[in-house]
């Protein structure tokens, strides 16, 4: 019954910016860690941001200060605006959480960016 459910990706010019949003449901969201992460073809899936149930953030090196991870535990979702995008910041990108030793994941979402 866990869903994570990604929106938000799309087509975004070199500078750009996005928000992408992750609608949970089937568990009690607000006890839950929150992260994203991104994957490129070909590649190992990266964590790009981890949001605690208490609200605290961290970032891989390659977002900070531009990326921002945030929830709201009223609307079951977690979001992450992403600000000054570089072609590098391409991937699908997918919203995750952990729950009794088993990661859950959405479908994910593509984010391009082009030059």
């Amino acid at each position: 019954q866990v869903q994570l459910v990604e929106s938000g990706g799309g087509l975004v010019q070199a500078g750009g910016s996005l928000r992408l949003s992750c609608a949970a449901s089937g568990f009690t969201f607000s006890s839950y860690a929150m992260n994203w992460y991104r994957q490129v073809p070909g590649k190992q899936r990266e964590l790009v941001a981890a949001i605690t149930s208490g609200g605290s953030t961290t970032y891989a090196d390659s977002v900070k200060g531009r990326f921002t991870i945030s929830r709201d535990n009223a609307k079951n979702t977690v979001y992450l605006y992403m600000n000054s995008l570089k072609p590098e910041d391409t991937a699908v990108y997918y919203c995750n959480f952990a729950f009794g030793g088993v990661r859950y994941w959405g479908q994910g979402t593509q984010v391009t960016v082009s030059s």
